[in-house]
């Protein structure tokens, strides 16, 4: 069986560079790690990760906390997590928690047991007091979904900002009478989002009842299309509907076809997250887009440096509007 130092002799290097490309590569010359790379594919080698972290006391896990992975808007930031993860030598276990307490719990205690060095939690459902509790024990970074907790890091968009802008793109359009379809406001975005939305009506002497905005109990496109089956229903004469994820806004507008309304002559829509289905619905779906996979790799840069006991900065990144032919 080839070691460590046979790899070393083959690749024409020292041992310990050897082990710097299987324990931190990015601190190696590229052209340096494929030649380590090759003599250990040519020798057949394969390391003893378990030993190797036995050793050094880590385990080269990160663990990222989603509600469900059936979200396509999770899939494409863990696309960016991976990425980055598997480049600085580390893998990932994504833990589907269904907003609930007890799965959240097995998945932390792979934290205390050492099993994980690191945590990326997407749930906003996660129990606020018990995050902070472990983040000041492990190192945790929040992504998309947040609160603001010193002790909490996080990397977001200004939702507030985008829902505004977007509430605002709707008005200009000659809209008056905007309904929203939002989320349960207990979660921080669902409330950024509306005030957003608020804040533009506000702006445009618009008029506002309690009335035109429906809070969805799921996040799913089977409650989009009862949002706006509901919404209808209330004959409140709306011209436009504003929903604070794109899965809502793909069911709202499914409703909306069933029902022979025309989008955007009788109604425009608009979503929030930039999903890949957004591309595809008929008409394609105005939506605010969110760097879902660049905040996936960054959330990897901060949970690394927070490993090594570095200090980090939250991250708020840029969104943009991406006006499509549903408004």
């Amino acid at each position: 069986m080839p070691t460590i130092q046979d790899v070393a002799k083959k690749a024409g290097v020292s041992v310990a560079t050897v082990s710097r490309v299987l324990n931190n590569p990015s601190t190696v010359k590229k052209i340096t790690k494929q030649k380590v790379q090759k003599a250990m594919e040519e020798l057949d080698y394969s390391p003893s990760i378990l030993g190797r972290n036995l050793r050094n006391s880590e385990s080269r896990m990160l663990l990222v906390l989603i509600p469900k992975i059936s979200n396509p808007f999770y899939l494409r930031i863990v696309e960016g997590i991976e990425e980055n993860a598997l480049e600085h030598g580390y893998n990932i276990l994504v833990c589907q928690t269904h907003s609930k307490t007890e799965r959240e719990s097995v998945y932390f205690d792979l934290l205390r047991n050492r099993l994980a060095d690191g945590a990326i939690t997407m749930d906003p459902t996660i129990d606020k007091e018990k995050l902070i509790h472990l983040a000041k024990q492990f190192p945790i970074v929040q992504c998309s979904e947040y609160d603001k907790d010193k002790s909490l890091s996080y990397i977001t968009i200004d939702s507030e900002l985008a829902a505004y802008q977007m509430t605002k793109f709707l008005l200009k359009q000659g809209h008056r009478r905007i309904a929203m379809v939002n989320s349960d406001e207990k979660f921080l975005y669902a409330r950024e989002r509306k005030n957003g939305y608020l804040r533009a009506l506000k702006e445009f002497d618009a008029a506002f009842e309690e009335n035109w905005i429906y809070r969805a109990a799921n996040v799913t496109f089977e409650e989009g299309q009862q949002a706006m089956r509901s919404l209808l229903n209330r004959e409140e004469g709306f011209t436009a509907v504003f929903a604070v994820s794109d899965m809502l806004a793909i069911g709202a507008l499914k409703e909306l076809n069933i029902q022979g309304i025309s989008v955007p002559d009788e109604m425009a829509i608009s979503g929030f997250d930039k999903i890949d289905f957004t591309n595809m619905t008929f008409p394609r779906l105005t939506t605010v887009a969110q760097p879902m996979y660049k905040m996936g790799s960054i959330a990897v840069e901060m949970l690394i440096k927070k490993i090594r006991g570095e200090k980090i900065e939250d991250v708020i990144l840029d969104h943009e509007l991406i006006i499509r032919e549903s408004t």
